[in-house]
């Protein structure tokens, strides 16, 4: 077969093919030196002279070098020319400046709903200036209250952390589990001192804005973990988005310290250009936010905001290519970090692990949100009581202006009376000098009517109030004030009906860290040292990076049904009854645990003593009664004296002191019937031995044994019956036992004080209600005398004004 031609690098650029005749050896002379004319040739074309004077041309030198990089986490905007760094630049600021566009009413709503707060007060001239700015505190108490029962039950002192095995339970995942869980608490409670009051932070803005994000990763310059707090307001999505890990671009507007920036810059983190100060005004949101708190932009910025864009995107000299070497236009992920004022791109890094073949995003962003939205962004209160709480805020100023001008109430006045600045309205506690030509002031002046505070209003205020702290589920939760003697399951029924709304909320909480964990775990992993000692109270620890696999899952260490002490300790209480109920089918021991977890007690172990591991032994009837009275399970065994034993327990169980303690009667009467049950049964036996020479019982014989052991049980239970009977009338004859004496006299005593206790409360409690009434009675009197006096004050100015209209008529 002939072989084909090779085409030649030369034939290639210029379509010419070159024949064999052409090629021949001849001498040229250098008509110009590359180094000096290098300029002349085509732009984007290079040429290099090789030793044995050969040529090398380089159509495409750029796409060389980057295909020559072999840094997979390097700076690819450094590899990237202005020209398509100003493309992608103008692509992502356009969407940026879009998608910040399409959530403008969203960013209103939120900045309006912040002035509900009541944080500053506002200075009002209408209805009349000095009128009240008061603000209804009902949204800041839904924050406020909601912040609080969070944070204690998300971030608990020991850490957040806890860990579950995944799949078969083995010793050495369960020690793995344990390392994670302790270096994970130990990391964010120590090492990340940023995570508690960024965590606290987040949560008072949760329940406001509704959506709220932690972003987790690597810092290079803390050279540690960091899961930082990102408000809604600096996370911008486009309006289509549903979720994070769908989302096509992910927008971070934060604000960089110039210096910091310079620092990144020298490290090569950043391209080394200039950026200028922040030049761009705030949105509403953060201009509200430095309102309230009581800051004002300086004319010197040190700041820089930049947008950190997670983005997919199909990048010049980095295109994905198919199997046939070409291009496929698909776009794979990356971060790009650019300025928001001058729109120069700082970086672009691949956002994707160099082993995964699919290129699947790296996600850093938890969305943690109040309640669902009916888009990307969650709900918060301002956007569900926010109404109830303008509402409120407007009947209270009312109710305060009302009284306000019923303590200074205006009026009309005669046109001959001359007041010096009878424009301006008169203030509370001012005097102004008047001119009543030929008579008294009161006969040209008139009160108008001002009726004062409106009961109707009140009430209106008191429902709006009650409407907004049941909807946000911040009303008190007083377990002890139900009916101690309901039902278990009534309680516990009636503790879910008014905590419903709460539970949910945390549980989307709950599922929120648990990816926030993982992130950490995830992050740990990849930057962790292959073993990391680590040191904590009166002991070193050591983790492994390869702990944080698959096998072991960091969950968080609240309860998603349980969100409150309160809810707590109720279930806890409604398990210890039940437990008493049937302590046969209980661990009263573990019961008793709880309970005091429930109670938040420390060192429980030092309060509550275990149960024994060690088997039962005989022991004589003295220290088994001993051992009753501690609480302690009694068991009989065989070959003891039964009838020692039996006389024994029983002389102590009609005691004065026995008989006043139930459960130890009980416990010794249980105690008397196994005994009974031992003697009969070894003597039945002995008795078949005796007379059948040693042999041993058949099945049917067994059953014979079994039936003389019930006779003598009974004819036993009978003498235990009559003796019981004889040691209780011998107790009789000697008269009562002083300690029970005693016992009785400091019960009758402390009934005594209950009663007396009970009758100087309701004492208390009729005096504070007669006070009551006759407060009410007292303000039902002075009101009516006010209008009295306000009708007689207009009635005699009425029949003043008719006289003088008569006299001029005459």
């Amino acid at each position: 077969m002939a072989e084909e031609p090779r085409i030649s690098l030369v034939e290639r650029v210029t379509d010419n093919p070159i024949g064999e005749e052409a090629i021949e050896d001849i001498e040229i002379e250098q008509p110009f030196s590359f180094g000096e004319n290098q300029a002349a040739l085509p732009e984007g074309i290079e040429i290099e002279m090789s030793d044995d004077g050969g040529v090398v041309i380089d159509l495409d030198p750029m796409a060389s070098s980057r295909m020559g990089s072999g840094d997979f986490s390097a700076n690819l905007a450094e590899e990237l020319d202005e020209q398509e760094l100003g493309s992608i630049s103008s692509e992502l600021m356009g969407e940026y400046q879009g998608n910040k566009s399409a959530r403008k009413d969203w960013e209103d709503a939120y900045s309006k709903g912040l002035e509900l707060l009541g944080f500053t007060y506002e200075e009002r001239t209408q209805p009349f200036r000095g009128a009240t700015g008061v603000t209804h505190p009902l949204l800041a108490e839904a924050a406020t209250q909601f912040q609080a029962q969070a944070f204690n039950e998300l971030l608990p002192p020991g850490g957040p952390v806890r860990t579950t095995v995944m799949g078969d339970v083995t010793n050495e995942k369960e020690q793995q589990a344990r390392r994670v869980k302790e270096f994970m608490n130990y990391y964010i409670t120590n090492v990340m001192e940023d995570y508690t009051p960024e965590f606290d932070q987040m949560l008072f803005y949760l329940p406001l804005a509704g959506s709220t994000f932690k972003k987790v990763y690597y810092d290079e310059t803390m050279e540690r973990v960091v899961s930082s707090f990102v408000p809604a307001e600096n996370l911008v999505v486009p309006y289509e988005a549903s979720d994070l890990d769908s989302c096509p671009n992910i927008t971070q507007v934060f604000r960089l310290p110039l210096n910091e920036l310079r620092k990144k810059q020298v490290s090569g983190f950043y391209r080394d250009i200039p950026v200028h100060p922040s030049q761009s005004d705030s949105d509403s949101i953060s201009n509200e936010i430095e309102f309230i708190d009581g800051l004002h932009p300086s004319n010197i910025d040190y700041d820089c905001t930049l947008l950190e864009c997670h983005v997919d995107l199909d990048l010049p000299g980095f295109e994905e290519t198919g199997a046939d070497g070409e291009p496929t236009g698909i776009k794979v992920p990356y971060i790009v970090t650019l300025s928001e004022d001058s729109g120069q791109i700082l970086s672009i890094r691949r956002n994707y692990e160099e082993s995964d073949e699919k290129k699947r995003k790296i996600q850093y962003f938890v969305h943690y949100k109040f309640l669902p939205g009916f888009g990307f962004y969650g709900l918060g209160l301002i956007h569900t009581i926010g109404g109830l709480s303008r509402t409120a805020t407007a009947a209270l100023r009312q109710l305060i202006d009302a009284g306000t001008l019923s303590n200074l109430p205006a009026g009309f006045k005669a046109r001959g009376l001359r007041i010096r600045d009878d424009d301006d309205p008169l203030q509370p506690g001012e005097f102004r000098d008047v001119d009543a030509p030929g008579g008294a002031i009161r006969d040209s002046l008139m009160p108008l009517p001002f009726k004062g505070p409106d009961n109707t209003l009140f009430n209106l205020l008191g429902f709006v109030v009650d409407a907004g702290r049941r909807f946000a589920t911040i009303t008190d939760l007083k377990v002890g004030d139900g009916n101690q003697g309901a039902a278990v399951g009534t309680t516990i029924a009636m503790l879910e009906q008014g905590t419903r709304v709460m539970s949910a909320v945390h549980k989307r909480l709950h599922y929120a860290m648990k990816l926030e964990f993982k992130l950490l775990s995830r992050v740990m992993a990849d930057y962790l040292p292959p073993e990391y000692p680590y040191s904590v109270a009166n002991a070193s620890q050591m983790v492994k990076a390869e702990d944080f696999d698959d096998r072991v899952d960091v969950i968080p260490v609240s309860n998603p049904n349980v969100f409150s002490q309160s809810q707590r300790i109720a279930l806890a209480q409604a398990q210890m009854s039940l437990a008493a109920q049937a302590p046969d089918m209980h661990d009263m021991y573990e019961a008793y645990r709880r309970m005091y977890e429930a109670l938040g007690v420390r060192d429980i172990d030092k309060i509550l003593r275990a149960p024994s591991t060690d088997e039962p032994v005989p022991k004589d009837p003295a220290q088994e009664n001993i051992d009753v009275l501690e609480n302690t399970e009694l068991k009989a065994f065989e070959g003891q004296d039964h009838d020692a034993h039996i006389m024994a327990h029983l002389t102590f169980g009609t005691s004065g002191t026995a008989m006043a303690m139930p459960n130890v009667t009980i416990s010794l009467q249980k105690h008397v019937l196994e005994h009974i049950q031992l003697k009969s049964q070894e003597q039945a036996m002995a008795m078949f031995m005796q007379q059948n020479q040693g042999q041993v019982p058949s099945d049917e014989q067994a059953l014979q044994i079994d039936a003389m052991a019930a006779q003598l049980i009974a004819q036993e239970l009978g003498n235990a019956k009559q003796l019981s009977t004889q040691l209780a009338n011998i107790g009789q004859e000697q008269g009562p036992d002083p300690l029970v004496q005693l016992k009785e006299q400091e019960l009758q005593i402390k009934a005594q004080e209950s009663q007396a206790d009970i009758a100087k409360d309701q004492a208390e409690l009729q005096l504070d209600r007669e006070k009551e009434m006759r407060k009410g009675q007292e303000f039902q009197q002075r009101l009516a005398s006010q209008e009295r006096q306000t009708q007689a004050r207009i009635g005699s100015a009425m029949e003043r004004e008719l006289l003088k209209l008569r006299n001029k008529g005459n």
